[in-house]
Order: C-alpha cells, then sequence, then structure tokens
C-alpha cells in the first residue's frame, strides 16, 4: 500500500519536472531553434512555447543582437613589400539563427579566417602610404566581401573597422622623421610669408604717408594760391570802385592834379634811382614855384 502511494507520488512529481522542462520562454533578442527526433523542426522567436516530451529538443539559443568581435592583429604585406600587423573589429548580427546553426561549424572561426584572407588580399594591391591613408575603402571593401559570404552562415556583416595599422618599427621612425621635416618646412614658409606680408604692410603704410602728405602739401598750395588770387581780386575790385566812385563825383582839374601829386610823392619814396615825370606835372611844378614866389614878394611889399 505504501508503496503504490510512493509510486503515485513519484509519477506525478516526474510529471510535473517533464512538463516544467517542456515549457520554454523565449526571451527579447533571442531565438531557439528546435529539432524534433534529431532533425531540425522550426525556430522559436520571442514568446511562450511548449516543447514535446521526449520528441522536441531546443539544440541551440541563438542571440540576436549586434555583436562586436576583436580578432587579434594578422600580419600583412603590401605590395612595396612591407610587412605591417593590423587587427580588425567586426559588428555582426545572426538574420536567420537556422544557417547560423547548420551553415557553419564554429561561425566566428570562419568570420576571422575569412577577414584575414580578405585583409591581405586588399593590402596586397596597396602601397604603405596608400594603406595608411585609406582606412575607409579598406574598411568598405572588407565588409561588402564578408557580407557577401557570410549570407550563407545567416550572418549580416554591419560594419568593419581596422582597429590599429602598426608598421615595422623603423618604417615608423623614417615616417616620424619625415613628418618633423614637413612640419619644419611648413613652419618656414609661414614664416617667411609672415615677414614678407609685414615688409608689404610697412611699404604700403610708407607709400600711403608718401601720399597723404604730397595731397597735403598740394592742397596748401592750392588754398594760398586761391587766397593770393582772391586778395588781388579784392584789391582790384576796390580799386575798380574807388575809380569809378571818382568818376561819378566828376573831379576837376585841380583834384586830379592832386592826385598826381600824392601818387608822384608815393613813387619818389621807392628806391629807383630813376624817376620820369610827365610832362603835366612838370607844367604843375612849375605854377606851383610861380605862386610861391608871387606871395613871397606880396608879403615884402606888405612891410
Amino acid at each position: 500500500m505504501i508503496d503504490a502511494t510512493m509510486i503515485f507520488f513519484g509519477l506525478i512529481i516526474g510529471g510535473l519536472l517533464v512538463i516544467a522542462a517542456s515549457i520554454k520562454i523565449v526571451p527579447q533578442a533571442y531565438a531557439y531553434v528546435v529539432e524534433r527526433l534529431g532533425a531540425y523542426y522550426t525556430t522559436w522567436e520571442t514568446g511562450f512555447h511548449v516543447l514535446i516530451p521526449f520528441v522536441d529538443r531546443a539544440s541551440t539559443v541563438v542571440c540576436l543582437k549586434e555583436q562586436v568581435v576583436d580578432f587579434p592583429p594578422q600580419a600583412v604585406i603590401t605590395r612595396d613589400n612591407v610587412t605591417m600587423q593590423i587587427d580588425t573589429v567586426i559588428y555582426f548580427q545572426i538574420t536567420d539563427p537556422k544557417l547560423y546553426v547548420y551553415g557553419v561549424e564554429e561561425p566566428i572561426s570562419a568570420i576571422e579566417n575569412l577577414s584575414a584572407t580578405t585583409l591581405r588580399n586588399i593590402i596586397g594591391d596597396l602601397e604603405l602610404d596608400h594603406t595608411l591613408t585609406s582606412r575607409d575603402v579598406i574598411n568598405t571593401k572588407i565588409r561588402i566581401i564578408l557580407d557577401e559570404a557570410t549570407d550563407a552562415w545567416g550572418i549580416k556583416v554591419n560594419r568593419v573597422e581596422l582597429k590599429n595599422i602598426l608598421p615595422p618599427r623603423e618604417i615608423q621612425d623614417a615616417m616620424e622623421k619625415q613628418m618633423k621635416a614637413e612640419r619644419e618646412r611648413r613652419a618656414k614658409i609661414l614664416e617667411a610669408e609672415g615677414e614678407k606680408r609685414s615688409e608689404i604692410l610697412i611699404a604700403e603704410g610708407h607709400k600711403e604717408a608718401v601720399i597723404l602728405k604730397a595731397d597735403a602739401a598740394r592742397e596748401t598750395k592750392i588754398r594760398e594760391a586761391q587766397g593770393e588770387a582772391d586778395a588781388i581780386r579784392l584789391v582790384q575790385r576796390a580799386y575798380a570802385d574807388s575809380l569809378k566812385m571818382l568818376n561819378e563825383t566828376e573831379p576837376t582839374k585841380a583834384v586830379i592834379a592832386l592826385k598826381s601829386l600824392e601818387a608822384f610823392e608815393k613813387a619818389a619814396d621807392g628806391k629807383a634811382t630813376k624817376i620820369i615825370i610827365p610832362s603835366e606835372m612838370q607844367s604843375m611844378s612849375a605854377l606851383t614855384v610861380a605862386l610861391r614866389e608871387s606871395l613871397v614878394e606880396n608879403s615884402n611889399l606888405a612891410q
């Protein structure tokens, strides 16, 4: 009786354990490859699933997230026979769990070997300088080749990056010397251009200063000439106005003679050694002398 009861409970517990083992919950970004009687049956996506006990088996759990693999450095030779070490980083994603599980044995190792051979082929067609400056081109070529080759394995290669490019030590030393010489050359060129620009600016400044001085002197002379011309014009205008006024007053001969004497007096005050006296002024002088003598005689008689 006790043995039958224990067997019954044991069967119940075993059945519950089998049922629990048959229940599968697939998490987000994962997939289960299910086999039935040893052959591929289906692929379970995210959600709740139940296996048939002793018939179905979840053989492989596949991660559908984008994955990153950093491969160790590979020795490659450029077209100009320079050996260098290059390590690559590959970003890939599993798109078909069935092909990933059954397509190739050890997919990561297969990708590593394929990337190494592809890298050697690409670098072998490039020279050292081109290799160091063509990372994007090399990355694109490797990605295209790997993506095409891994389609049969259910893998999508999203991106390939060359992490490090390490030439031999003597090549690095030569490159550093070359870069140093190039920097020094550029520095000397910039210094020479700066000195040239400075000299040009100084010369232009001196030129502008001379031009401004010349313009100032010319403007000064022009203004002085204009001032002298205005002064002469004013004097002549005043003289003309005086003559006009004199003509309007109808002066007598005595007034004209008096003005002539005043003009002669001014001329006599000069430094001229010879003075030409007009005939009219000579007659006026004789008349003046005669009048003076007549006045003297009259005064003597009166005494």
